[in-house]
């Protein structure tokens, strides 16, 4: 490794670089990297600067003049590692553990001992840390795992997590290092916050031999980004920071602090920052290393106020700062940390805690008072949903003074049940939307929380800015048409992007050779099927910027079935033959874990031969992560309640790029994947589904179909394909002036024709929307390669609070006669496409135009 300081920056561009923070002035990169270098007299300008930034975020957070702590225990789950840091002295091996009579996890016996004498001492945060996976570099971990019924060592911070909860009343903070999406949504329900240090953006210092991070898969910048962006997408209050001094340039170590900028100004998660100073230990790679000085540290310090702002919260570690507290307040730090009256730390176990007492007597020194707060920040507390799952607030609120959202000093923690809320499942809010909603409208346009859920516009804005220019293509339209005449499985990546942005004859061609190859695979026949959608609940905090649907619970349009309500409308729809019911919903914080294995037993009970198709791969994750299930097991027991298919939406465009511009808080591509492919492992098949016309292009629709290709080949589980159209009217992505007004008639006839011929052979049905094309729209559809109409519906509330014009029932009259429109016969199909039992088709038949009286009628 190579020192990579630069020399000294000029008296001029000090001076520059000062002013400019002394007036308020935002800095960029190389001023940051210009002011990390001083010393004496400029770092005392400096910190005065950051010093009041700092004072003015106090005021405006409702608690001047106060410096904060949390007062924790520290319980290192596990010693062992698969990372390989070169300062590091907190990791261990195996054969060391042994000979020390330690296994290879602190037992539940032991976390729980350690939690009850911390909550004697009054302390409030039990700060769980350990190493990344180390069950995948040590064998003895991973035998330790099995031999306990822990599937991985996530799964044992889970599940230790609610022991200290219920046993102690302590606040889990969990620090287990790189976490996926996934892992995030497993874990929050368990803690009120959770954290992981960036430290660096050096790759450099990861990428090459001999830097303190090679060799340790974990400590590359990019994978750290992601998941403090993943924590940010899911909600979670999340703790960060930088590690100076580890051989890292005063350009990357500004250069980390704008990334937390950029991240914190996306998504508003970061609870806390901390600048730490490296310190070398003995019988470490780095043992020879200088430790970075104190007023280096100081220096960081400031530079972070002014980069991050007078709404950040800055920690130091006081145990690292030897007795310099006044130089380091000074800076602009708001907050101490966890300090233990109990154990040490162990990251840096020669460095002893300063004793409470004495820390408040050297903070008042400082002119502050000394505070203590919870695990979660005071802020995080007052937002309230999404940001803590309901079954952590009775323990939140047991600590935390209702008035400031700090700790109750007084307080002594004591276990409480971690259960679902109260609530359960109850009807509530205006459960007859799908009715109303046409005749009385939407309360207003937009869900309340608007300017907060959805994270940074105007960063949105940039980070969407390259979706809305369309690539130029210079491929032979007239080749691509030939190739796809001929034989579609050949067409090559640029012959289809040519046929996707296809206009005029070229367009009326290709959707020739689409209908052609729709003739010949399934024939004239249109298919439809008598179907119910049944919205349960239209509560989700998740932060779809596309979704109109979504409410808070206090929003006047927000609703929950409750399960009668539910198995009623399905036996209404058997009552006028129905063969399925499609059932979604938002992600209520307060629906309990088996929610979904109840919707699906309900039905299958009430009407034992109805078709449960219910449950998007979103909506899956959500259940494994509220009952601790993996995907594989949570799936095999839906499929037990009930469940008989999935519909493959949340898909949206199966491409990260346009997926972070969408959504805030839904699932990942590979994790819809995942979701899918096991779905179809255990027999559950699904429909696949994308939406487009957004901030997508082209590009992205060939990319999102081959992956659904790839995935057929593999699985043969999907049993149609369905275009969905941006419905734009009331998206909060189109409010904002960022997405598109949906797709054009080109847009929509390209998607669907190349539908056909991209999934051809593996996926033979190509369904299109009535309720978002509507009649004419549908039928131009089934001219260009579409083989399926889609339901009935009979109630339809997604798209029509989007904005859709179209309604929300289309009787089989109705269906039959787009069929017509396109010059084509229909019959009605089952959920996978066979043949409906005659009985059925006779109950439809009959009862067509002439719905119950709790469904929308017929026009």
């Amino acid at each position: 490794m190579t020192d990579a300081q630069p020399g000294r920056p000029t008296e001029n561009a000090m001076r520059r670089a000062l002013k400019r923070a002394r007036d308020g002035v935002a800095l960029d990169t190389a001023e940051a990297a210009v002011l990390l270098q001083a010393r004496g007299e400029q770092l005392r300008d400096l910190s005065a600067s950051a010093a009041r930034v700092r004072d003015a975020g106090l005021e405006a957070a409702g608690r001047p003049g106060v410096i904060t702590y949390s007062k924790k225990v520290f319980i290192p789950l596990t010693r062992l590692c698969r990372d390989r840091c070169h300062y590091c002295t907190f990791v261990t091996v195996p054969g060391k553990l042994r000979r020390e009579g330690h296994g290879m996890y602190l037992s539940p016996d032991e976390v729980v001992e350690v939690a009850r004498q911390g909550a004697a001492l009054g302390c409030k945060e039990a700060l769980f840390t350990l190493g990344d996976r180390p069950e995948d570099r040590w064998p003895e971990a991973r035998e330790w795992l099995d031999a306990h019924g822990y599937d991985d060592t996530l799964a044992y911070v889970r599940a230790m997590a609610i022991r200290v909860l219920e046993e102690t009343g302590l606040l889990p903070h969990l620090n287990p290092g790189v976490m996926s999406w996934t892992d995030l949504q497993r874990l929050k329900p368990v803690a009120p916050s959770l954290g992981m240090m960036l430290e660096t953006t050096a790759t450099r210092l990861w990428s090459e031999p001999g830097g303190p991070h090679h060799g340790s898969p974990d400590k590359e910048p990019a994978v750290r980004l992601r998941v403090l962006e993943d924590a940010g997408r899911s909600n979670v209050p999340f703790t960060t920071g930088v590690l100076i001094g580890i051989g890292e340039s005063y350009e990357e170590r500004a250069d980390a602090l704008f990334q937390l900028r950029r991240i914190q100004r996306q998504y508003q998660s970061i609870q806390e920052v901390i600048v730490q100073n490296f310190r070398a230990k003995p019988d470490t790679a780095m043992r020879a290393m200088p430790d970075a000085e104190l007023e280096e540290l100081a220096a960081c310090i400031a530079v972070a106020r002014h980069v991050l702002g007078p709404a950040a919260r800055i920690q130091a570690p006081p145990n690292l700062v030897d007795s310099e507290y006044a130089l380091i307040v000074g800076a602009g730090i708001d907050d101490w940390g966890g300090v233990s009256p109990l154990t040490p730390d162990h990251v840096n176990p020669e460095r002893p805690w300063p004793h409470i007492d004495q820390l408040a007597e050297r903070t008042r020194e400082s002119g502050f008072e000394l505070r203590e707060r919870l695990t979660v920040y005071p802020e995080f507390i007052a937002r309230g949903e999404p940001w803590l799952d309901p079954r952590l607030l009775p323990h939140v609120r047991a600590l935390a003074d209702p008035e400031t959202g700090l700790a109750r000093e007084d307080a002594l923690p004591k276990g409480l049940p971690w259960q679902e809320p109260d609530e359960g499942f109850t009807a509530s809010g205006r459960t007859d939307l799908h009715r109303t909603i046409d005749t009385e409208g939407r309360t207003g346009d937009r869900r309340a929380d608007f300017d907060a859920v959805y994270g940074d516009w105007e960063a949105l804005r940039e980070q969407a800015a390259p979706g809305m220019v369309p690539q130029r293509i210079d491929s032979d339209v007239r080749e691509a048409l030939a190739q796809a005449a001929d034989d579609p499985t050949r067409l090559s990546d640029d012959q289809a992007l040519a046929l996707l942005h296809a206009d005029g004859p070229a367009l009326d061609a290709l959707c020739s050779i689409a209908d052609d190859l729709r003739r010949a695979t399934v024939g004239d026949e249109v298919t439809y099927i008598v179907t119910r959608n049944i919205n349960f609940t239209n509560v989700c905090y998740t932060g779809c910027r596309f979704c109109a649907f979504a409410q808070r619970r206090t929003d006047a349009d927000a609703y929950t079935l409750s399960l009668d309500q539910v198995a009623d409308r399905a036996a209404q729809a058997w009552e006028v033959g129905a063969t399925e019911v499609c059932m979604q919903g938002g992600i209520h914080p307060d629906l309990p874990g088996t929610a979904y294995f109840d919707i699906a037993r309900a039905v299958r009970e009430r009407v034992p031969g109805m078709h449960v198709h219910a449950f998007s791969p979103m909506e899956v994750v959500n259940g494994a992560s509220r009952t601790g299930l993996s995907i594989r097991d949570w799936l095999t027991a839906a499929k037990e309640a009930g469940l008989d298919s999935i519909p493959g939406t949340a898909a949206e465009i199966l491409d990260d790029e346009v997926r972070w511009v969408l959504t805030k808080g839904k699932l990942p591509a590979a994790d819809w994947i995942e979701v899918v492919k096991t779905a179809h492992e255990l027999g559950l098949r699904s429909s696949s589904t994308m939406m487009y016309g957004h901030v997508d292009q082209p590009r992205h629709w060939l990319g999102h179909l081959r992956t659904l290709a790839a995935i057929q080949q593999e699985t043969g589980g999907f049993t149609e394909f369905v275009t969905l159209p941006f419905i734009h009217t009331n998206a909060p992505v189109y409010l904002a002036g960022i997405a598109r007004p949906g797709p054009t008639t080109r847009d929509n006839r390209a998607v669907t024709a190349m539908a056909r011929v991209l999934l051809h052979p593996h996926i033979t049905n190509i369904q299109t929307s009535w309720v978002k094309l509507g009649a004419e729209g549908a039928a131009e559809m089934l001219r260009s390669g579409a083989n399926d109409l889609g339901g009935t519906l009979m109630e339809e509330t997604i798209s029509r609070m989007a904005g859709s014009r179209y309604g929300s029932y289309r009787s089989i009259e109705g269906l039959r006669a787009i069929a017509t429109l396109a010059g084509r016969p229909a019959r009605p199909r089952t959920t996978l496409y066979g043949e409906v039992p005659a009985e059925r088709v006779a109950a439809a038949e009959a009862s067509d135009g002439h719905l119950p009286e709790l469904l929308p009628l017929a026009d």
